[in-house]
């Protein structure tokens, strides 16, 4: 929200007061609490009025300045909260002369200027930002009420990215980013997962701890500044300092939560029954045995809206005349290898069988005056489910357990962005912080839901909404697209930039939602999607099997599946790592190389785990222009080399695009095609790719539960190569693309404990 006109000026109806100097310094244990008057105190008179704000200074971790800012503290705080991880015990180093506090986090510190009440943040000694003078205020806005902000600093060059998946220009900065979920699609600047955190390439991330709306003027209130604002009496918030984007991320995620692991199934190709088209068993059926028919490769079923009856979602209960026995049907379908994924919704039409039952129970959002709110959108009648009343958790999440139990393997949360605020929650939330907050109840008990029927590690949602700490219940999908080149591009910036915000693992609608494509569009998107963290067909009113299309979109489905399928040793490696760090599975190329200024601002290719280079085709006439950076790559389909740094234009048939392999890489791929879940350490194929003389690498393999098996390592020296593997590995096979292999059998030198090892020699 913008609140000057200008320099000078402030916008009508607004008053400001900002922090003026730190007139009262208290230490308090480990933190600095600051009386900050919003006017100089020249005389005893100039205290006997306000506005005054306190600012609190603390940390929960190394590295991590928390600054809390509040005019009245008396207020009740309602909630919800966002669950913050403190490293407990931890104790920053505080410091104090004439003229300035400090509190220092690991190598983070924050200056205060008694004078000015001014900070200002370094990293190792190295400037990053501050907020100087007018820049922590608290403003009144006619008709509006209070609001408190922030702005920090913009340095020359430096970008801003994340804020949540929106599908906006990938730099943020001159945007205004009003943080509220929205069910808009993914052709306008609302969003659905709305992350108050963003990240630059100057050594920082800023997470505002605030789940309601938060309004972000990226160097537009004042070009030079990020503002970040709340309504009410208080802001919290914490600079997190890399340097690197990587550990800011690592650092951000150890505070909100890192990314359950998806189980390795789930990485497969997924088929939908589509929105409004008509299916029953039969057809399901047909389209899975056209899929078998023609050797495509699915791992996955999912049943959109329609396997309930209409005006009845969601009552959870099979539509009787469409499946007469629902749980033989998924038995058989099961029975061809199929997991199944389930469409649900917090939402409840009035003529379900679950509405009379939640509102009796009190499972179901109330109006103030006590009356179920209710409303016509969606579905006739609908009330909404209220998670903050432990009844209506064990109630909803009953339901669910019983679908699961009948053969549901994963369930798609759909929806959650519609959440009045004219309402009164069970534990007394504040209903508009609850908006933005609710998808985080629902998407929590639908995956403990799973996880209490399929145990720990099978769980696995495909959900639209979220907030910060939803990335703890992936998988999270981009929402409603159209079938356009321009919402391939859309969707892929989203995901960046929900990438950037702290989340895993991220998919999209093959081939768009809204339309029907063209077949070189669904081509092309087949090809993109199967090389995201997870692949799913699905459309509004238009199925997505790909004989609908032509003969050359079955074998691009094909080609493309039974890659992903090879390449699982290596994604489910990358998997594990945004398990364990949060560094997520499809990377922006800033995040990878900070280092080179012509990755900052890339948004149409991303990589994929640590090595994988991919550069989706966004047009009809195969053309693709993308960025190497320096090195010599290696092209993943064909072994030919492209050098870097620089640009590269080509064109590309629809077997085919930029897939690159980063130099002095490791790359494990598995000896199965046409199922992601396999033992990956079994008959693998160990690929060295730019491994120079003298250079060594090394890549970690698991097995298909997450578990470590050990790490691959290689040494070159002239033309030998040592590679070593952990013992369980069985039968692998080496391959150095590009060249031959003269293999010598067991080598004499000695590798790391418990490993094998050979010796390769090159031959051009």
């Amino acid at each position: 929200m913008k609140f000057t006109d200008g320099a000078w000026m402030m916008r009508p109806g607004v008053t400001a007061g900002y922090a003026s100097e730190a007139y009262e310094v208290i230490r308090r244990d480990q933190s600095w609490r600051i009386i900050a008057p919003t006017r100089p105190i020249r005389h005893r008179g100039d205290t006997l009025q306000g506005p005054n704000l306190t600012i609190d200074l603390s940390t929960p971790a190394p590295d991590v300045v928390r600054v809390k800012i509040v005019h009245f503290a008396g207020g009740r705080d309602l909630g919800p909260h966002f669950e913050i991880a403190e490293s407990a015990g931890y104790q920053p180093t505080l410091e104090e002369s004439e003229k300035t506090i400090s509190l220092r986090s690991g190598c983070l510190n924050v200056e205060v200027d008694r004078a000015t009440c001014g900070l200002t943040f370094s990293g190792d000694g190295r400037f990053l930002t501050s907020a100087p003078a007018r820049a922590t205020g608290y403003v009144q806005v006619e008709a509006k009420g209070a609001f408190v902000h922030e702005q920090l600093t913009l340095a020359v060059g430096e970008n801003v990215y994340g804020l949540g998946e929106r599908f906006t220009a990938f730099v943020k900065n001159g945007q205004t980013v009003e943080l509220w979920n929205q069910d808009g699609g993914t052709d306008c600047e609302q969003a659905y997962k709305n992350i108050p955190f963003y990240l630059t390439n100057a050594g920082y991330g800023v997470f505002v701890n605030e789940p309601g709306p938060v309004s972000f003027e990226v160097a537009t209130e004042k070009v030079s500044r990020v503002q970040f604002s709340i309504p009410g009496e208080s802001l919290d918030y914490f600079l997190i300092y890399g340097p690197t984007p990587r550990e800011i991320l690592e650092k951000y995620t150890a505070l909100t939560g890192r990314p359950a692991l998806p189980p390795a199934w789930s990485f497969g190709l997924w088929l939908t029954t589509s929105f409004t088209t008509n299916y029953d068993e039969e057809t399901v059926t047909s389209f899975i045995q056209g899929m078998a028919d023609r050797d495509l490769p699915l791992h996955v079923f999912h049943f959109d809206c329609f396997w309930m009856r209409g005006f009845h979602w969601t009552d959870l209960e099979w539509d009787p005349v469409v499946f007469p026995d629902p749980k033989a049907m998924l038995a058989r379908l099961k029975a061809k290898g199929l997991r199944i994924c389930a469409w649900i919704n917090s939402y409840i039409a009035q003529a379900s069988s679950m509405f009379e039952e939640g509102a009796e129970g009190g499972y179901l959002l109330k109006r103030p005056n006590g009356d179920v709110w209710q409303w016509d959108m969606w579905q006739p009648g609908m009330g909404i489910v209220d998670f903050t009343n432990p009844e209506a958790r064990e109630w909803y999440g009953g339901k669910l357990r019983d679908l699961i139990a009948s053969g549901v393997d994963a369930l798609k949360t759909d929806f959650g962005e519609r959440i009045p605020t004219d309402v009164a929650y069970h534990d007394g939330s504040d209903p508009v912080r609850m908006h933005n907050y609710y998808p985080q109840l629902y998407n929590q008990v639908a995956f403990d839901a799973l996880e209490s029927v399929l145990g720990k590690g099978e769980a696995v949602l495909f959900a639209r909404s979220a907030t910060a700490g939803g990335q703890k219940f992936p998988v999270h999908w981009g929402g409603d697209c159209w079938s356009e080149f321009s919402a391939m591009a859309e969707s892929l910036r989203g995901g960046l930039s929900l990438c950037l915000s702290g989340f895993g693992f991220w998919s999209h609608d093959i081939g768009g939602f809204e339309g029907l494509p063209p077949a070189s569009l669904y081509k092309r998107w087949v090809a993109f999607g199967l090389l995201s963290s997870h692949s799913r067909l699905h459309g509004s009113s238009t199925y997505r099997v790909p004989w609908l299309y032509d003969d050359e979109a079955v074998d691009t489905l094909r080609f493309f599946t039974k890659l992903k399928c090879r390449l699982m040793p290596y994604l489910y490696q990358a998997a594990v790592q945004a398990h364990r760090t949060g560094i997520p599975m499809m990377r922006a190329m800033m995040l990878e190389f900070p280092e080179d200024p012509a990755c900052l601002t890339l948004d149409r290719q991303y990589m994929l785990g640590d090595s994988l280079l991919v550069a989706p085709v966004f047009s009809f006439d195969d053309t693709v222009e993308y960025y190497v950076p320096a090195g010599s790559w290696t092209r993943l389909l064909d072994g030919s080399t492209v050098d870097g740094p620089g640009w590269h234009k080509e064109q590309h048939g629809f077997l085919s695009l930029p897939i690159l392999v980063r130099p002095n890489s490791v790359v494990v791929t598995g000896a199965v095609d046409d199922k992601p879940d396999y033992q990956f350490e079994d008959r693998p194929t160990i690929e060295i790719y730019g491994l120079l003389d003298g250079g060594s690498a090394r890549a970690e393999i698991v097995d298909v539960r997450g578990s470590s098996v050990g790490h691959v390592t290689v040494a070159r020296s002239g033309a030998e190569i040592r590679v070593s593997v952990p013992e369980p590995v069985n039968g692998w096979r080496i391959s150095v693309p590009g060249f031959v292999l003269e293999e010598s059998g067991l080598s004499q030198f000695e590798p790391p404990g418990g490993s094998l090892a050979q010796v390769v020699h090159l031959q051009p």
